[in-house]
């Protein structure tokens, strides 16, 4: 079955150019790109999409953006275990289901251009035992895996609660 895919783009004032790839649905939204320059671009792999558009950040990508610009890279691009749209992970568990078909296409996507990729899913990553299967996939695709910390049991920390002062030590 094809992929049938909405891409939207946005320019801001500051000239960064964003685009966001959604389902047809809009139920999910598989990557969100952000770029201000030609330097290299710093992933985040992260639980599942917000609010954050092309045109507007949500808390999160705002940090990672912030993250970004602050260690001299040229964009960001957010990418996530799971793709369905929710603010509350009891709303993600809840979802029939909250990968979506083409999730892993664009989480490969994401990441494969990135100058560093850093994981950032927390503990609720571990539903459905996703986030193993997502570190087995970026494994096979040689994508080393950083992080802005664990936690107690062992899974990266969310950047929306790290410290700017925290770097990024590799993980996988």
């Amino acid at each position: 079955m094809p992929r049938t895919e909405i891409t939207r783009h946005h320019t801001a004032a500051d000239g960064t150019r964003s685009t966001a790839i959604y389902s047809a649905c809009e139920t999910y939204r598989y990557a969100l790109y952000r770029d201000w320059c030609d330097a290299p671009a710093l992933t985040f792999v992260m639980l599942n999409p917000s609010t954050a558009t092309e045109a507007a950040n949500d808390p999160t990508i705002a940090r990672c953006e912030a993250r970004a610009r602050s260690w001299g890279y040229g964009g960001l691009r957010i990418a996530n275990l799971f793709a369905f749209r929710a603010t509350y992970p009891r709303d993600l568990k809840a979802a029939a289901d909250p990968v979506g078909p083409d999730a892993d296409h664009w989480l490969g996507l994401a990441c494969a251009p990135s100058g560093l990729v850093i994981a950032g899913w927390g503990v609720h990553g571990a539903h459905l035992d996703r986030d193993q299967r997502v570190r087995a996939l970026l494994k096979d695709a040689g994508t080393a895996l950083h992080a802005l910390g664990l936690t107690k049991h062992g899974h990266p920390r969310h950047p929306l609660y790290v410290a700017y002062s925290r770097l990024p030590e590799r993980w996988l």
